[in-house]
């Protein structure tokens, strides 16, 4: 059987193809359940030990077994089969997507990026799908490099992809121990950790979950409100009736929360951006804004929320995951004191008074009873640097 390899090598390929054979007929004998792939072993077997062998078919056997296995979750298997395909065959596309496959399975994602982009260059440029495969196994390598850049000693870009969730947080909490929320390698560090976060459980998020907006993470919303003058206004027909209007239109950043409604006169006219619960129902998601920030204490209530109730069209900008749970998140505030159900307004209130990044930052209306809980009242008092009826300064 002649395979593609340097002058002299036939017998080497041969012995190689044989072993993959073997160690794939030895998942048969072992009581290997997956039909498919057992059918394919077997095909794979009748090719190599045809009379008059095909190296062409043969080859293909091989990389459908792989692809097989993978499909299969018997990993070591299938990056036994993808490491023999890429010794056979060292320019073969297939090849290398199924070893950049594999290894991305196996959790070992520098390598697997090394093999996509062999491949890439291999079929001048791949598919789609390897390209959207190489965007977020390369982001949340940088993800890791940034984290190690503050805590060098903590090597995550060394670990297995499934001790780095917990490294990070070990890290991120140490952190916080030691330097504070305010400090600059802090915050570098949260974002990292939100970055790598939200990519490991939900990969690049697709235009058709996000309503044909961007997702804005940690670091972008810090940007849209570095250095402005913010407000957050309460809802309630006390505030729309208080003649606030030109007031609350002045600032920089308007933010209105849950199911808002625009009272011109008294609550002003603009929406820059809107928190919203995810349990939220009303008005409020069909309004036209820059940013929308979706909480939700669970990955499955932020994503149904999101997927649901999003209206195309309606915003910019759409919190990704690493926004979902502020207040309870480690890399971000990470204050377990609170209850899982903190209101929406003190919730953006408290993500934006730890960014701490804002030339002003004020509550509209928040002096009304029922507009927070007890806690958070008492929270907003202790902070407030000041008050004048119903704007309260925390900035």
């Amino acid at each position: 059987m002649k395979f593609r390899l340097r002058p002299g090598s036939v017998a080497r390929a041969e012995d190689l193809f044989t072993a993959c054979v073997r160690e794939c007929a030895a998942y048969v004998a072992g009581g290997g359940g997956d039909a498919a792939l057992v059918t394919a072993i077997g095909a794979l077997v009748v090719e190599h030990s045809a009379h008059e062998p095909s190296a062409e078919r043969a080859f293909d056997a091989l990389l459908r077994t792989g692809q097989l296995a993978l499909g299969a979750g018997e990993i070591r298997l299938a990056r036994r089969i993808a490491d023999s395909a890429v010794a056979l065959r060292a320019r073969s596309k297939g090849a290398w997507r199924l070893r950049g496959s594999a290894l991305e399975a196996d959790g070992r994602e520098s390598e697997a990026v090394e093999a996509y982009e062999r491949y890439q260059s291999l079929a001048a440029g791949g598919t789609e799908d390897v390209a959207r495969r190489l965007t977020v196994l390369r982001a949340k390598r940088n993800a890791l490099l940034a984290a190690d850049a503050v805590d060098p000693g903590a090597r995550l870009r060394e670990l297995p992809r499934e001790e780095v969730r917990a490294a990070l947080t070990d890290a991120m909490e140490r952190r916080l121990a030691g330097h504070g929320a305010t400090d600059p390698g802090t915050r570098a560090l949260a974002e990292a950790f939100g970055t790598y976060s939200r990519l490991a459980v939900d990969g690049a998020m697709a235009d058709p979950l996000l309503g044909g907006a961007a997702p804005l993470g940690v670091g972008d919303l810090r940007g849209q409100v570095e250095g402005r003058t913010v407000c957050v206004v309460a809802n309630g027909e006390d505030v729309a009736a208080g003649g606030l209007g030109a007031t609350v239109d002045a600032y920089d950043v308007v933010v209105r929360v849950d199911s808002f409604r625009l009272h011109p006169p008294g609550t002003g006219a603009r929406t820059d951006v809107h928190a919203v619960a995810h349990r939220s129902g009303g008005p409020g998601w069909r309004q036209p804004v820059t940013t929308r920030l979706v909480f939700g204490e669970k990955p499955s209530e932020w994503r149904e929320a999101v997927r649901e109730r999003l209206v195309p069209g309606a915003q910019r900008w759409v919190g990704d995951r690493t926004l979902a749970r502020p207040l309870r998140d480690p890399a971000l505030i990470g204050e377990t004191r609170w209850a899982a159900d903190t209101s929406t307004a003190f919730t953006v209130v408290r993500l934006l008074d730890f960014l701490d990044v804002s030339e002003r930052l004020d509550l509209v209306g928040f002096d009304r009873p029922g507009q927070l809980r007890a806690e958070e009242r008492q929270w907003i008092r202790s902070h407030a640097r000041g008050n004048d009826g119903p704007l309260t300064a925390l900035r």
